[in-house]
């Protein structure tokens, strides 16, 4: 089981992690993509992703917009799983124009 952040290690890793915010136990990120095909084939890169890393987010599709949610439920809270995988979150999105 993968350890959890303190609260600072959580705000350092924010810090580089433009766009992602803390929701309690959770991180969280919303993003715009320029059309809904672009959007659905992020979240299947993202699904690709979350698939090598075993480690899963929720996902919610609005249109074109996506909220993502990341926390490590079997450890209650925000490990190093979680901000591995909102930087390949984001660097999905920015190479799809979100």
């Amino acid at each position: 089981m993968a350890d959890l952040l303190d609260d600072a290690a959580i705000t350092a890793a924010l810090a580089d992690l433009p766009g992602w915010e803390r929701a309690g136990d959770s991180i969280v990120r919303t993003a715009e993509l320029p059309d809904f095909p672009t959007a659905i084939r992020v979240v299947g890169e993202v699904a690709d992703d979350a698939e090598r890393a075993d480690h899963h987010p929720d996902i919610d599709i609005r249109w074109r917009t996506l909220t993502f949610r990341l926390s490590t439920h079997s450890a209650g809270g925000l490990t190093t799983k979680d901000t591995a995988l909102a930087a390949e979150i984001s660097a999905r999105v920015a190479a799809a124009g979100g």
